[in-house]
């Protein structure tokens, strides 16, 4: 072994001495409430396939479609010559259903993230984030070289004190700024998730959207557990509150309710027209391929639509199903806001002991560690779809029943 793997050995050593070390899982199948893992059939209640639309066939259809007329690949950046016509479809797609002026698409939303920070936000600027928020944003507010300030999980109090400082900074000194383009007033960003992923819980929306205002900063709100979920036409938490007018940034994934892959951002063209002239995860990665466009395309079609709107509600019933059934178990989830539910362990090996035994038992739910969450804090998040049987549910609830009757004893 070389001195090199000697090294990675020993950090790999270490971590896994302390309970975190992971593996990737071998899906030998489409997603769906039963999956093949590893060549064993588990009932799968890890995934963010809310609605049950990976496996359609109107998205496996249009994925072959586009395949077929546009081939595998975009053969450059959508700036060079890759800027095909699912791309273009998807976008005009995206801002109807979001009611926005215009969207852009990124290859994932972690790129989405990075991309729309850096080209927002710099030296002298104020990034404020919830603290619970996805690690992409961290990265992208200390990529961006703003000033990165966290505010307590969903803490108002904790978020108008940040934001008062970052407003006296600002008044302070105006000049603080030292971007390439000429000096401007300083701005003050605000980055939360509408549906938190991993305990499910809601961002208290319109008292965020209050404060911001107040102190004129701006709000990037990442709906990505929550697009296809809330709302009349199930755009998300922003339109479920009435507030998409109000929030100037609107991000999400086309890889959870939706059913395909892809990140966005949605909002005004100027903002739009800004992402691609200056985002460099954007204007430096290749195109996404146009299979997966087009079946994003289509998934956005069927949540919109009544079809759309069945799913969702079957979705809720499952959710509620799945909460009661919890609770019967001794594993009561707090109040449930989202179809995501954590079943919350704390120590790190319980949890992985937790998921093998459910494993065993015939049930993909992987156990959360840290770095996803903080140390202590492990768990199982078990995600609900519309996909699931009133039977999956109890046999689930049932398992995890028994083995903390067997912990008790």
């Amino acid at each position: 072994m070389s001195h090199f793997d000697q090294l990675l050995s020993a950090e790999l050593a270490s971590i896994e001495a302390a309970g975190l070390f992971r593996r990737v899982r071998r899906i030998g199948s489409p997603q769906g409430a039963h999956v093949m893992a590893d060549g064993r059939l588990l009932r799968n209640f890890s995934s963010n396939d809310y609605l049950g639309l990976a496996n359609h066939p109107q998205l496996i259809t249009a994925a072959m479609e586009a395949a077929k007329r546009y081939g595998a690949g975009c053969g450059a950046s959508r700036l060079i010559c890759g800027s095909m016509e699912p791309h273009h479809a998807l976008e005009e797609a995206l801002a109807c259903f979001k009611g926005t002026e215009a969207a852009l698409v990124f290859s994932t939303g972690y790129a989405a993230a990075l991309g729309v920070m850096g080209a927002l936000i710099g030296r002298g600027d104020v990034a404020i984030l919830d603290k619970r928020v996805h690690a992409c944003f961290v990265d992208a507010a200390v990529l961006s070289g703003a000033t990165l300030r966290v505010f307590g999980h969903n803490n108002l109090d904790d978020l108008a004190r940040k934001l008062r400082w970052a407003d006296k900074r600002r008044a302070v000194d105006p000049a603080l700024s030292t971007h390439s383009v000429a000096r401007r007033r300083p701005r003050i960003l605000v980055v939360t998730e509408s549906v938190f992923s991993m305990d499910g819980d809601l961002a208290p929306l319109r008292e965020i959207v209050e404060l911001k205002e107040r102190h004129g900063a701006w709000l990037l709100l990442d709906e990505a557990h929550a697009t296809g979920l809330f709302g009349e036409r199930g755009r998300g938490l922003a339109e479920a509150f009435e507030l998409s007018d109000r929030v100037e940034i609107q991000m999400g994934t086309l890889g959870k309710a939706l059913g395909a892959a892809g990140g966005y951002i949605a909002g005004s063209r100027a903002l739009i027209d800004l992402l691609i002239n200056r985002s460099r995860s954007f204007i430096f990665s290749t195109a996404p391929v146009p299979a997966a466009s087009a079946a994003a395309q289509a998934g956005i079609e069927l949540a919109a639509s009544a079809k759309g709107r069945e799913l969702s509600g079957r979705l809720w019933a499952v959710v509620d199903l799945l909460k009661n059934r919890l609770i019967e178990a001794g594993w009561p989830p707090g109040l449930v806001q989202s179809p995501i539910l954590p079943v919350c362990v704390g120590d790190e090996a319980a949890a992985v002991g937790l998921a093998d035994h459910l494993r065993d038992q015939g049930f993909l739910v992987p156990a959360i560690r840290y770095p996803t969450v903080a140390r202590g804090a492990a768990r199982l998040r078990v995600t609900a779809s519309a996909v699931h049987s009133a039977e999956d549910v109890s046999d689930i609830a049932a398992v995890l029943g028994r083995w903390k009757a067997n912990q008790i004893e």
